[in-house]
C-alpha cells in the first residue's frame, strides 16, 4: 500500500462529483482526499484525488475512470515532482497568556498564521504540505487539551523545475 495522488480534469456539471465518488464508494476504495475547484475555464473542474492502494488496484482505479464520459484528462502525480499542498485550521480554545505566547512562537517557527484571536482562543491557518500539517497538529495535540482542526484536501500541480515542493 502506498500513497498515490491522481489529478482530473472533468465536465464541470450537476453530479460529476457524485459519480466519480461513488466509483470508489462502488469498488470499495478509500478515498483519503478529495478536493475539487473550477479551472480557468469555467465549463472545467480539476479533482484531487488521494489514495492509499497497491499497485493492481490503483491501475484499475485509473482505467476506471479514463472509462468515464465526464473526464477530460487524468494525470498520475504518484511518481511526478509536483507542488502539493492543503489547508488547515486549528482551533485552540481556553488558552491562558503563555498558551498564546507559545502559540504564537509555533506559529512563526511553522510558519502559519493566525486568522483569528479572542481572548481565550486562537485560530491558526497553515497552508503546507500534509506532512508538515500532521506535525503541526501532532505537536498542538501534545501541548493542547481542547483544539478543533479542520483540513482541506491536498491541490496539486507538477512541477515547473524537477523538485517536489
Amino acid at each position: 500500500m502506498k500513497k498515490r495522488w491522481i489529478s482530473l480534469f472533468v465536465e464541470n456539471d450537476i453530479g460529476v462529483l457524485a459519480k466519480i465518488s461513488g466509483l470508489f464508494s462502488g469498488k470499495s476504495y478509500n478515498l483519503e482526499s478529495l478536493t475539487v475547484g473550477t479551472t480557468e475555464d469555467p465549463t472545467i473542474s480539476r479533482m484531487t484525488i488521494g489514495v492509499n492502494s497497491d499497485d493492481i488496484t490503483f491501475e484499475q482505479i485509473k482505467k476506471q475512470l479514463n472509462r468515464m464520459v465526464e473526464v477530460i484528462k487524468l494525470l498520475d502525480f504518484t511518481n511526478t515532482s509536483t507542488h502539493m499542498k492543503e489547508i488547515l485550521f486549528i482551533k485552540i480554545r481556553n488558552c491562558t497568556k503563555e498558551d498564546k505566547t507559545e502559540l504564537f512562537q509555533i506559529a512563526e517557527v511553522f510558519n502559519v498564521s493566525v486568522a483569528d484571536y479572542g481572548t481565550e482562543s486562537i485560530l491558526l491557518e497553515c497552508v503546507q504540505t500534509e506532512a508538515k500539517n500532521d506535525a503541526l497538529i501532532k505537536l498542538i495535540v501534545s501541548r493542547f487539551k481542547q483544539i478543533e482542526v479542520v483540513r482541506g484536501g491536498s491541490v496539486g500541480i507538477e512541477s515547473i523545475s524537477m523538485t517536489d515542493r
